[in-house]
């Protein structure tokens, strides 16, 4: 239905209405900034069994946790902390995505934020290499 409000609001214009779409996902994004992230869980990921990183991701409810782009996100992050080594969640959701350096990872918890409806916080993460 999104889909077919923002087709009308551009008038037919494919490219427009997609840009309508980001938009309004971003405006879902900012309105959730505020809510409390009760619920979360924790991913880790091993490379080559010489780099590992855990972290802690949290969201508003549990039912977005179980998710499949929750549980997607949370993988790809620790993905990202294990090959790029921030130093903390700031410089993590600053960082180019490493499978798509177009965005950035604070980007891609934004749209997982305007797909699952809820807010979606990074908490703590450590990484370690031997």
């Amino acid at each position: 239905m999104d889909c077919k409000k923002a087709l009308e609001e551009a008038g037919g214009d494919m490219d427009r209405a997609v840009q309508v779409i980001h938009e309004k996902g971003i405006t879902k994004v900012e309105k959730r900034a505020g809510r409390e992230t009760g619920a979360g869980l924790i991913e880790s990921y091993t490379h080559n069994e010489r780099i590992g990183a855990i972290l802690e991701l949290r969201a508003e409810t549990d039912f977005v946790v179980r998710s499949e782009p929750f549980r997607k996100l949370a993988h790809e992050l620790a993905m990202q902390i294990a090959a790029a080594d921030p130093t903390d969640p700031e410089s993590l959701l600053a960082q180019p995505y490493i499978k798509d350096e177009s965005i950035t990872v604070g980007e891609l918890v934004n749209r997982v934020i305007a797909q699952v409806g809820e807010n979606v916080k990074v908490g703590k993460f450590y990484r370690i290499e031997v």
